[in-house]
């Protein structure tokens, strides 16, 4: 009897929405058809078919290959004049189904040869005002020859190997095709001329102190092999100096000659650490290797000041291996300050490192390396347990980049010894960021060079939750009652962005050369992105499964966003396409508002709209089934004894709830004696859920979600009823700014009074 007159009552007013249509199209022309437009369609024609390389699950396929490039290497650093050489033997190893005519590898230095195009691709104007900085090295500077020169390049027999430079990326001409399975072994040896990264901002090089010493932070100072896959084939797209790079897995044996006085850590483990570190070093190291709770200083200050004295023309040597690795790099000073601390780390543990000059204390002796040590707690609780040996976190100036195992940070006292919580704040954040990428892109080995937001944006996001871990483990860093001060995660932090004028912004899935504003392109928007599908959309704990499985999935191999989008779906059981397409396709917002609240009340009374229905179908009131009517405030059917009307007074309904509903079920029956229609907006293009906080008049309040879903069939607005026994007294959308909803002027009912000029002013002088 329920479902035959809920049908009945269906097919009447659908009948009558029928014959109205009907009406319209006889003196109007139909609208052409269209392609499903739906934001809610899935992604079949933005993802690629999946093959037995990559599978529609997001998982690496059964046919799934790379490459692998392995270094032997001989390096030196030249202090004196700033200058280094090298010699490499590379064996490539072709693991992929195709016979490969020749071999590319990256010449990154050469981005800073003489006659290279990178500063001519940029589009320059005459500012009102430029950095100093800037303007030295736009307009003062003298040309630098930062290039690699390339002094032979031969195979295993000693044979000169043709080879071609063009610009970053040099083609090694083999003799004969590389085969799958097979091996070639050639060589190359090469020297720079080192530049000054404090001048040129560049992610390598070294800084001068007023005493004269140099502080070196070396990396991309090799020849290195391009990656060759099953998605781009060779890696050919250049490096103009933004995007980062891609690389193969390998093993690195590394000898670095360097002054005798300079201390020096890099990727790897050290070799020949008896014979580089003295007794009392020896002592303070196996030390550190059993400190879990605080840095162990292996060379101090006192040590890095007296050595900065004296300028050793002698040389040392120091030798490193490290296997499955994606690339090398090297830190080197002889004003050096040096400390480590050990990290449980499953079963084993791995040590937090920090390489610092006297400048940078007592900032970076109190924090680098409780925030390395920190970083690597917060990341592996993420993704998996860190597999190497060592995080070693190095200070220069204006600097934060990464490598394997290494990375260079920023952040120093002023020169009166001040500390500001800004320079605080920003050196920890930064050594997090870049000892996280050690996951991405380092481990989870992501092509930087085509998608900067899948190594920054996973990476900022996960730096954030790092950071706030940070904060609970060292409340002594934190004002009281303050959570990390976090630059990038919180959505309410990307509004202004994601509100900004549209010729300028571009989708998240682009190459980031060429984006208007990179840092919120690949780093915030992404990092933003992830943090709300965690915290709204799907919770923590379906998140972190499926981000830890993704990371698991794709270590120490070479995902695209696809296996990411894949893998973020396939284990958490939620269709996220309608989300991927408009958070990273597109350059959408977020805009979810009230647009309307009507108040209804229930009465026995036949409205108007009913009757009309009745006329025109030809039926009497005796044709009905029992009929609740509703009635709209202010409407012509409405009149002020209404607002006195309860349910009880509604015979119908009480006559279907006695021959309905046992007895013993009647009592559970809600009474509402409030009905409101709430209309919801959206005039952004991204569809959301709604969050809605509804106040009552008792002072109580409660939070509703509406799914995302709820837009799937209108885009612009749908409705809900609410039936409630209190009154309503506010109503809300998006309370706590989870959304990244650019104008909340609409999100309240009723809507805010706005200000006069000096009500305005008054609020700001007088906040209670």
């Amino acid at each position: 009897m329920r479902l035959l007159n809920s049908l009945f009552l269906a097919a009447l007013f659908l009948v009558s929405a029928g014959l109205s249509a009907q009406d319209e199209t006889e003196t109007t022309k139909r609208d052409p058809g269209h392609l499903n437009t739906n934001r809610f369609k899935q992604m079949y024609e933005e993802f690629s078919t999946p093959n037995m390389f990559r599978t529609a699950s997001g998982a690496p396929g059964p046919n799934y290959y790379q490459q692998q490039a392995d270094y032997v290497m001989d390096v030196e650093l030249d202090d004196k004049n700033k200058k280094i050489n090298g010699y490499e033997t590379i064996t490539y190893t072709n693991n992929s189904p195709d016979k490969l005519e020749f071999l590319w590898v990256q010449l990154d230095q050469n981005k800073r040869a003489k006659d290279s195009k990178s500063p001519l691709i940029e589009s320059s104007d005459a500012q009102p005002a430029d950095m100093a900085g800037s303007f030295v090295q736009n307009y003062m500077g003298n040309e630098f020859d930062g290039g690699f020169n390339i002094m032979e390049v031969k195979d295993a027999k000693g044979n000169s190997l043709k080879y071609t430079i063009n610009q970053t990326m040099m083609r090694i001409d083999m003799t004969k095709n590389l085969m799958p399975g097979d091996k070639f072994v050639f060589s190359i040896k090469w020297w720079y001329n080192i530049n000054d990264h404090v001048v040129d901002r560049a992610r390598s090089g070294y800084e001068t102190f007023e005493d004269g010493n140099r502080g070196y932070v070396i990396a991309q100072f090799y020849p290195r092999m391009a990656v060759y896959n099953d998605v781009e084939g060779w890696q050919n797209s250049q490096f103009w100096g933004r995007d980062e790079f891609a690389l193969p897995f390998g093993n690195f044996e590394v000898n670095i000659t360097v002054p005798a006085d300079h201390i020096l850590d890099g990727t790897g483990e050290l070799q020949n650490r008896k014979e580089i570190f003295t007794k009392e070093m020896m002592n303070r190291y196996e030390a550190a290797q059993k400190s879990f709770d605080k840095p162990v200083i292996i060379v101090t200050q006192a040590e890095a000041e007296a050595a900065s004295k004296n300028f050793s023309t002698a040389k040392r040597t120091w030798k490193f291996k490290a296997e499955n690795v994606r690339d090398y790099a090297f830190a080197t000073s002889r004003k050096y300050i040096w400390d480590m601390m050990a990290v449980k780390m499953g079963n084993s543990s791995v040590m937090a490192v920090s390489l610092y000059p006297p400048e940078s204390n007592p900032l970076w002796e109190d924090w680098s390396t409780r925030a390395v040590a920190s970083t690597l707690t917060s990341y592996s609780r993420m993704t998996f347990d860190y597999p190497y040996s060592k995080a070693i976190s190095v200070s220069a100036k204006n600097q934060g980049m990464e490598y394997p195992m290494i990375c260079w940070n920023h952040g120093r006292p002023d020169k009166d010894g001040s500390i500001s919580e800004r320079t605080k704040f920003g050196m920890i954040s930064v050594i997090i960021h870049e000892v996280g990428h050690n996951y991405f892109p380092m481990i989870v080995n992501s092509d930087e060079r085509q998608w900067t937001w899948m190594d920054e944006g996973l990476n900022t996001f996960t730096q954030y939750v790092a950071e706030q871990d940070f904060g609970e483990k060292h409340p002594e860093a934190i004002a009281p009652n303050k959570n990390y001060p976090s630059r990038r995660g919180p959505a309410k932090n990307i509004v202004d962005y994601m509100a900004g004028d549209q010729s300028q912004l571009a989708p998240i899935m682009s190459k980031g050369l060429n984006v208007y504003n990179f840092g919120a392109n690949a780093y915030s928007k992404p990092a933003t992105a992830l943090n709300i599908l965690r915290e709204t959309i799907m919770g923590r704990e379906l998140f972190d499964f499926a981000f830890k499985t993704y990371a698991n999935r794709w270590m120490f191999k070479h995902p695209t966003p696809e296996d990411f989008f894949r893998t973020m779906e396939d284990a958490s059981a939620i269709d996220l396409d309608w989300y991927w397409r408009e958070w990273f396709y597109t350059t959408d917002y977020v805009d979810i508002g009230v647009k309307d609240v009507k108040t209804f009340f229930v009465t026995s009374k036949m409205n108007k709209e009913v009757k009309e229905m009745m006329v025109a179908r030809g039926i009497s009131e005796s044709d009905l089934p029992p009929l609740v009517y509703m009635v709209e405030e202010g409407s012509e059917d409405f009149d002020e004894s209404m607002r006195n009307s309860k349910l009880e007074d509604v015979t119908s309904l009480n006559e279907y709830i006695m021959d309905n509903i046992p007895a013993e079920e009647r009592a559970n029956l809600k009474s509402p004696k409030y009905f409101y229609k709430v209309t919801f907006e959206k005039p952004g293009g991204i569809p959301m859920p709604i969050i809605v906080q509804y106040t009552y008049s008792d002072g109580s309040a409660e939070k509703i979600t509406y799914p995302a879903e709820i837009w799937r069939k209108n885009d612009e607005s749908v409705g809900k009823v609410i039936a409630s026994e209190k009154e309503i007294t506010k109503i809300e959308v998006d309370p706590d700014e989870e959304t990244a909803d650019i104008d909340t002027s609409n999100n309240t009912w009723p809507k805010r009074k706005k200000l006069g000029a000096f009500d305005s002013f008054k609020s700001k002088t007088n906040p209670d």
